[in-house]
C-alpha cells in the first residue's frame, strides 16, 4: 500500500522552466528596454516568493504587486528589487508602502494628496507612477480629462512623477488592433501633456505580455511580463504572430486513492450526472474544488494516469475527483495521476482546462488553492 502520510495532492513549480521564459521572452522582445515581472496573485498562483527570487537573479529591474501586502512580503523575503503597486493602496497605507520601499501607483487626486502629506510629514519627494486609462476603463485617469489633473498635479511639491504608464485591454486580440493601436496613441499624447508640462519621469511603460510580444510600438522604455513568464501564453497571445517559446511552470499532481469496480448502469457523483454506460473500473482521486479543480470541469475534463487519458466522471465534489480508468491497462491505488502536465508525450494544459470552464490559464492556476503545496523544481 502506497505511502499516505501526506495528501498527495501537489503542485509543481519548475523554476528553470520560469528563468527560460524570461530568457526567451527577453531575447523576442529585446534587450534595449526594462522588464518587470508580475508577481501579483501569488504570481499567478505559483508562488510570489521563489518564482521572485529566481527572476531577481536573472536580473529582472522591477516587480509588480497588486497590494502593498504582496509587495511587503517579497521585502520581508530579502527581495531588494524596486516594486511597483500595481493597485495603488488603501486609504491609510501611505507609510506601510513607503517603510518597505514600495512604489504606489497613483489613478486619482485623493491617492496623490495623501502621498504629499506623507512626503510633507517626512521631509522626503515620494517616487509614484501615474495610471492613465487610455482605453481598459478601469483604474488610471482618464486620457481625456488630463488637464485639471495636470494642474492640480502640479502644486503636490514632495511628490515626483517617476513613472507614466497605461493598460492594453485587447492586445491579444488582432481583429481589436484599431483600438490597440487607439490606446497607444492616446498614451503617447498622455505623456507629451505631462512632459509639457515639467515632469520628467524616469519609466513610460505600456505593454502586458501580449502588447509586449505582439505590439512593438506599445514597448516603449519598460515592459510588464505576467503570464507569459508562467508559460501561459496559448490563450492570451494572439495565434497569428510570431512569439517566445515558452513552458509551463505549473503542473497539478495527485495519486489514484481508491478503485471500484461499478456495474453498467450505475450513478457516479452527486446529483447522478453520469451512467456508466459499460461495466467500470473506476478510480478515486483526492482532489476538488476547493482545491481549486473546478466543478466546471466535471464530466468534461480529462486527467492522465500511466500515460493515458482517463475521463473525469460525475460531479467534481469538494475534496474528490472520480476519473473512469476502464481503458488504463494495469491501474492500482497510487498510481500517479497528472491534472495538468506532460506524460508520456500525454499533454494537458491549464488553457485546456479555461477552455472547458470558458475562462482563461490565468484563472485556473490562480485557483489552485493554498491547500495544495507548491513543490520546487530547478
Amino acid at each position: 500500500m502506497p505511502d499516505f502520510s501526506t495528501r498527495p495532492t501537489f503542485a509543481k513549480i519548475d523554476l528553470a522552466n520560469l528563468r527560460h521564459n524570461f530568457r526567451s521572452s527577453h531575447d523576442f522582445i529585446g534587450r534595449d528596454v526594462k522588464y518587470m515581472a508580475v508577481v501579483k496573485a501569488n504570481a499567478y498562483g505559483h508562488c510570489a516568493v521563489e518564482c521572485a527570487q529566481a527572476l531577481a537573479a536573472e536580473g529582472v529591474d522591477w516587480f509588480g504587486v497588486a497590494l502593498v501586502e504582496e509587495g511587503i512580503e517579497l521585502r520581508d523575503a530579502g527581495i531588494e528589487t524596486p516594486i511597483l503597486c500595481l493597485g495603488g493602496f488603501v486609504s491609510g497605507q501611505e507609510s506601510l508602502a513607503l517603510d518597505h520601499n514600495i512604489t504606489p501607483v497613483v489613478f486619482n487626486l485623493d491617492q496623490a494628496k495623501a502621498l504629499n502629506i506623507a512626503g510633507l510629514e517626512r521631509q522626503q519627494d515620494i517616487d509614484i507612477h501615474i495610471k492613465i486609462d487610455t482605453g481598459m476603463g478601469r483604474l488610471g485617469v482618464r486620457w481625456n480629462r488630463l488637464d485639471s489633473f495636470i494642474r492640480e498635479l502640479s502644486q503636490l511639491s514632495n511628490l515626483r512623477v517617476a513613472g507614466l504608464m497605461s493598460h492594453l485591454a485587447a492586445a491579444n486580440d488582432a481583429s481589436a488592433d484599431t483600438f490597440t493601436n487607439d490606446q497607444i496613441d492616446r498614451f503617447y499624447d498622455a505623456v507629451a501633456k505631462f512632459e509639457a508640462a515639467g515632469f520628467t519621469p524616469d519609466i513610460i511603460d505600456l505593454a502586458n505580455s501580449p502588447g509586449a510580444v505582439g505590439h512593438p510600438r506599445s514597448r516603449l522604455q519598460m515592459v510588464r511580463l505576467g503570464g507569459i513568464l508562467y508559460g501561459l501564453g496559448r490563450d492570451v497571445l494572439s495565434e497569428t504572430l510570431p512569439r517566445p517559446e515558452l513552458r509551463p511552470v505549473m503542473s497539478l499532481h495527485s495519486v489514484i486513492a481508491d478503485i471500484k469496480d461499478v456495474e453498467k448502469g450505475e450513478s457516479l457523483g452527486y446529483g447522478r450526472t453520469f451512467f456508466t454506460e459499460r461495466n467500470s473500473r473506476i478510480a478515486l482521486i483526492p482532489i476538488g474544488y476547493n482545491d481549486g479543480y473546478c466543478r466546471a470541469l466535471s464530466n468534461k475534463a480529462s486527467v492522465i494516469v500511466n500515460g493515458v487519458l482517463a475521463p473525469v466522471t460525475g460531479r467534481i465534489s469538494m475534496d474528490w475527483t472520480i476519473v473512469d480508468v476502464t481503458d488504463v491497462p494495469d491501474t492500482k491505488i497510487g498510481d500517479d495521476v497528472a491534472l495538468i502536465g506532460c506524460v508520456d508525450d500525454v499533454e494537458i494544459t491549464a488553457a485546456d482546462l479555461a477552455r472547458i470552464c470558458d475562462t482563461i490559464s490565468y484563472e485556473i492556476t490562480c485557483g489552485i488553492s493554498s491547500r495544495v503545496p507548491r513543490r520546487f523544481t530547478d
